[in-house]
């Protein structure tokens, strides 16, 4: 189906926003008012999807896995790696396979990336301006970010004794209103609202200079915060909405049967926080969802001062989860639902009857490279390697639920992995079934994965039916590309 002709010109613009580390704890999510009004402001006016799973909980490969439509077994991207070229210089089968932007590059559209899109380190890379491991094929404009992250003005505060690299610590720095200028993400949206002034004004009459790169084309556009990723940077009034001693931490809760795989991320394995550095921690990490939320504002305010949410259809999204004391694990790369749910907004102009709507049916990151085809009339061109479903019956169709859909998502370089389907997490460490290596959740009767149902005898008939969808899920995610 050929959905060009809703959109007032031929094919839509395309706004394609990367939060960095976000879980769901945002308002549309929660229900909580004043925390994230600009992602609101998105959700009222598109579809949210609740059951939204990434394909891997580490930035490179979820990354390379949204950007090429593939899982990251199949593009073999299982790692961060700052290589120019991603998924393509990892595996050369895939040099002639266009990523997302590239397939719209290949449409005729103008592409253009904004920092962080494909692997780039935060901080580090950043901080030096890289690249990181985009791939340049995909952009007729690629704008990488120098910002200051750790050498940030002001005080860093170490909250994790035991971990003292600043990619994967937890630190935060609360910097004056008055410095916010300087910040990442503040100069990506920058550089993303003059790209969005320039492809929507008209050249001056008469201009005889080289104004524009493909003038007359659509723009597909992707715009990467680093917010929330550590260090957790953000101003003086975001910080004043969470103060330290409000932060909520979750109980721990955890049973005898929990293999202890999925714990290697525990507080006193890797960072060894006291209450309070808990507490500081989930304060900044969600005072930096609010500047980033900021920035989401200022581009949204300016696609409507330039009348382009007509015709622009825009997708918010997260590389992955992230755990903020459940189980006492924190961070990324485990396998709880915290971990691997993502938010994922998709706003279609001529689609109002679904505005506000959250979709509940199962849906994976690597689903949004076959919807954004679609969205934009090229249903009929779809590369045939892509590993995703389009979502665009969702955005169609109020309330509507495929009881057969499921998400897939490794870890540990593809060593472990989990199965979302129906109301159960199947989640398995090891390529085998070895005595104490597999999980399985009721999110219906116990949504925080409290109770592990393996071992208990009257769940085997439905552990044997999970472990056999897990087996299929993980054949399927390795495709052979020669």
């Amino acid at each position: 189906m050929i959905l060009a002709p809703m959109f007032i010109n031929a094919q839509p613009n395309i706004l394609l926003i990367f939060s960095d580390d976000l879980n769901t704890r945002i308002g549309p999510y929660l229900g909580i008012d004043e925390h994230t009004p600009n992602l609101d402001r998105l959700a009222k006016e598109g579809v949210m999807f609740t059951r939204a799973y990434c394909q891997y909980p580490l930035c490179g490969p979820s990354r390379a896995s949204i950007m090429s439509g593939l899982y990251p077994a199949t593009n073999g991207v299982l790692g961060n790696d700052d290589t120019p070229g991603s998924y393509k210089e990892i595996n050369p089968a895939l040099k002639d396979h266009p990523s997302m932007a590239g397939f719209f590059r290949e449409q005729g559209y103008f592409t253009a990336r904004v920092s962080k899109i494909f692997h780039m380190g935060v901080p580090g890379g950043i901080e030096r301006g890289e690249p990181g491991g985009d791939e340049p094929e995909s952009w007729d404009y690629a704008f990488n970010v120098m910002g200051p992250e750790t050498l940030s003005p002001g005080e860093l505060e170490l909250l994790s004794p035991k971990n003292l690299h600043y990619g994967s610590n937890f630190a935060r720095l609360i910097l004056p209103d008055s410095l916010q200028y300087y910040q990442t993400d503040y100069i990506a949206a920058n550089q993303a609202i003059a790209i969005l002034e320039s492809r929507a004004k008209a050249v001056a009459e008469g201009a005889t200079n080289k104004v524009k790169i493909k003038p007359d084309a659509p723009f597909f556009l992707a715009v990467g915060f680093v917010r929330p990723h550590v260090p957790l940077i953000s101003t003086e009034s975001c910080f004043a909405n969470y103060p330290d001693e409000e932060s909520v931490l979750p109980s721990v809760e955890v049973g005898d049967n929990v293999p202890k795989e999925a714990l290697v991320r525990q507080n006193d394995k890797i960072w060894g926080m006291d209450e309070l550095q808990k507490k500081k921690t989930i304060s900044a990490y969600m005072a930096s969802v609010k500047f980033m939320d900021e920035q989401i504002g200022r581009l949204l305010n300016t696609m409507d001062q330039l009348d382009l949410r007509k015709n622009t259809i825009v997708v918010f999204l997260s590389d992955h989860g992230y755990n903020l004391g459940e189980h006492d694990c924190w961070a990324k790369t485990s396998l709880w639902e915290g971990t691997v749910r993502v938010p994922l907004v998709i706003s279609v102009p001529g689609m109002e009857k679904t505005y506000g709507v959250k979709c509940e049916s199962i849906a994976e990151l690597i689903d949004l490279y076959p919807t954004l085809v679609e969205l934009g009339g090229y249903a009929d061109e779809t590369p045939e390697i892509l590993q995703g479903e389009s979502l665009v019956k969702y955005i169609e169709t109020e309330n509507l639920v495929d009881n057969d859909a499921e998400a897939f998502t490794i870890t540990n370089r593809g060593n472990a992995g989990t199965l979302v389907f129906g109301k159960y997490r199947y989640t398995r460490w090891g390529e085998d079934i070895n005595s104490g290596n597999e999980e399985l959740y009721n999110h219906e009767s116990d949504p925080e994965e409290l109770e592990n149902l393996v071992g208990h005898p009257d769940q085997n008939k439905l552990i044997e039916e999970m472990r056999k969808r897990f087996n299929l899920a993980k054949k399927r995610s390795l495709k052979s590309i020669q």
